[in-house]
C-alpha cells in the first residue's frame, strides 16, 4: 500500500522557519519523484518544489527560490522541505505527491498518482 504522510506544519511568525516532512511507505524514493504543492483558500493548487527519483533535479517555484530547500533521505524514505524567511503569502495547506519519471515544479497535479493528506502552514503575527 503506497502512502505519503506530511508533518511539520504549524503557525509561525513572518520571517520564521518550518521544516515539512513527507514520509513515504510502500515504495522507494529511488524510483519515485516527489513534489510539494500548496493550496490557499480560494486559489488553485500550485507547485512549490520538487525532486526527481534518486534525489536528482531539485526545482523551485520563483516565489520560493532562495527561501525554500528540498532534500531527500532515501534511507529514511522521507523528503523534506525547509522553509525559511516565511511570508504571509506562504500560508496554505501543503501537500506532497508522488509519481514516476522526472518532474519539474510546473508538472501539473494530474500527473501525480499518490497524495498525502496535507499539513497546514500559517504565517501570521
Amino acid at each position: 500500500q503506497l502512502q505519503l504522510v506530511e508533518s511539520g506544519g504549524g503557525l509561525v511568525q513572518p520571517g520564521g522557519s518550518l521544516r515539512l516532512s513527507c514520509a513515504v511507505s510502500g515504495f522507494t524514493l529511488d524510483y519515485y519523484s516527489i513534489a510539494w504543492f500548496r493550496q490557499a483558500p480560494g486559489k488553485e493548487r500550485e507547485g512549490v518544489s520538487c525532486i526527481s527519483s534518486g534525489g536528482r533535479m531539485p526545482d523551485y517555484a520563483d516565489s520560493v527560490k532562495g527561501r525554500f530547500t528540498i532534500s531527500s533521505d532515501n534511507a529514511k524514505n522521507t523528503v523534506y522541505l525547509q522553509m525559511n524567511s516565511l511570508k504571509s503569502e506562504d500560508t496554505a495547506v501543503y501537500y506532497c505527491a508522488a509519481t514516476k519519471g522526472n518532474i519539474v515544479v510546473n508538472t501539473p497535479p494530474s500527473w501525480f498518482d499518490y497524495w498525502g493528506q496535507g499539513t497546514q502552514v500559517t504565517v501570521s503575527s
